[in-house]
């Protein structure tokens, strides 16, 4: 029975490295990355990128005949968790989402000829690509109900709809659209998975969406999310990605490691946080004594860690069964890491601002902007409530009901134990 909590040495002098290369290189640029026009963030990036490339890093979610390192997501996990503590980490990795995640579906789905075109561009990093599924007039935890549709017209498919919340739409060279192209099929068969590439005619991306993390969003800033109108908008016939009517299966190809890269970053920025907690508290002082010494904030920082090593435990679990059986057999415990992470992440947050009181409330401290952005992870790829019920589905099928009293009735076990240990009681005499 193998039980074996020990990362490899070997992968771990990289954990190591990209441990120091967050911390020395990485985090020192974030207060000052809004100071950098574009063409200066994309020339102190690079260095950074040659830097990961050389320690065979790049690209970590991919297989190796796709430009990654084929590592698995056990070990993906481990480096998430600390490269989730920097804000951008994840471009500089190439794994930013939501290119990592359009490489995954276009790998499983694509064509020769789209690959090409596409997906190797992306994966150097030469172009960017968003994901268009969530839409304003539906609700965006049942897909089924996906209204923007496209119709083949001789060779060519002709889209029409809206699309709602839609990240780095204004930054893509192309885009991936989910919509309705089979209306009498099953609902689960409905949808295709279609590309748009940028500036195609028909295709309007009017606004950036203000939210909780960029109330004052600036057209075309990395990280903004983006409502999409498609006025008779057509592409050519091969734009369709994976057949007819299997939108739904690949979406499940992207979203279900998409969920798993996501809960182990937040651990990585509940860590952030959980320091800022930590040192706050040997810091400060009140009422006559260190905050250390009071036992509501030692709460704060007990709770806080156990949170994060049951919630690190749970997700290096589901990781590892990712690699045993496929995301789809680890379906269950992705959504429990989603799900439980979110929480998390929100509660590490939420006690270390407190206990660094306005200062943690004021722009100085990089935690208000971490809790505001905090608030989308129980909704960002599928609501929490939507992984509950299918957690829940999940280990009810291990169960069956019973008629009349429950199977721990006592009364009903003491008549069955007497029958069973009868000779026992009447040996004892």
């Amino acid at each position: 029975m193998a039980w074996d909590f020990e990362t490899d040495p070997e992968f771990q002098q990289k954990l190591d490295w990209v441990k120091q290369f967050v911390e020395e290189e990485l985090i020192p640029l974030e207060p000052i990355m809004g100071d950098f026009t574009e063409d200066q963030w994309v020339a102190a990036q690079a260095p950074l990128k040659q830097q990961v490339r050389d320690q065979g890093l790049w690209a970590c979610h991919l297989e190796k005949e796709l430009g990654g390192q084929g590592m698995g997501q056990l070990p993906l996990a481990q480096m998430n968790m600390i490269t989730g503590r920097c804000i951008y980490a994840q471009e500089i990795f190439g794994n930013m989402a939501p290119d990592s995640g359009n490489a995954e579906l276009l790998a499983e789905g694509g064509t020769e000829a789209q690959k090409a075109k596409w997906l190797w561009p992306n994966l150097a990093g030469d172009i960017r690509s968003a994901f268009a599924i969530t839409e304003p007039f539906v609700a965006s935890t049942d897909p089924t109900q996906i209204e923007s549709t496209a119709v083949l017209e001789g060779n060519e498919w002709v889209l029409n709809g809206r699309k709602w919340m839609i990240t780095n739409a204004t930054r893509a060279d192309f885009i991936i659209f989910m919509v309705v192209t089979e209306p009498d099929a099953p609902v689960h068969k409905r949808c295709s998975m279609i590309i748009v590439e940028k500036s195609n005619p028909g295709m309007d991306i009017f606004r950036e969406i203000p939210t909780m993390h960029h109330p004052h969003a600036e057209y075309g800033a990395n990280g903004n999310h983006a409502e999409i109108i498609l006025d008779n908008v057509r592409v050519p016939e091969g734009n369709l990605i994976g057949g007819r009517g299997k939108g739904f299966i690949l979406s499940q190809v992207r979203l279900g490691p998409g969920r798993i890269h996501h809960a182990t970053r937040w651990l990585g920025e509940a860590e952030r946080a959980y320091d800022m907690l930590c040192e706050r508290t040997q810091s400060r002082s009140s009422f006559g004594k260190i905050y250390a010494k009071h036992q509501t904030i030692q709460a704060y920082v007990a709770d806080s860690r156990m949170e994060l090593e049951m919630a690190k435990l749970l997700t290096l679990r589901a990781a590892w069964k990712m690699d045993k059986i496929g995301h789809h057999g680890a379906r269950a415990d992705i959504a429990m890491v989603k799900v439980n992470n979110a929480k998390v992440l929100f509660n590490v947050i939420d006690r270390a601002l407190q206990v660094h009181g306005s200062l943690g409330y004021s722009c100085d401290m990089p935690l208000e902007a971490m809790y505001r952005s905090a608030r989308m992870a129980p909704l960002v790829d599928g609501a929490n409530e939507v992984h509950m019920v299918s957690i829940a589905r999940e280990e009810l099928k291990r169960y069956e009901g019973v008629e009349g009293w429950p199977s721990e009735h006592i009364p009903t076990r003491r008549q069955e134990s007497l029958k069973r240990f009868a000779h026992l009681l009447e040996a004892r005499g």
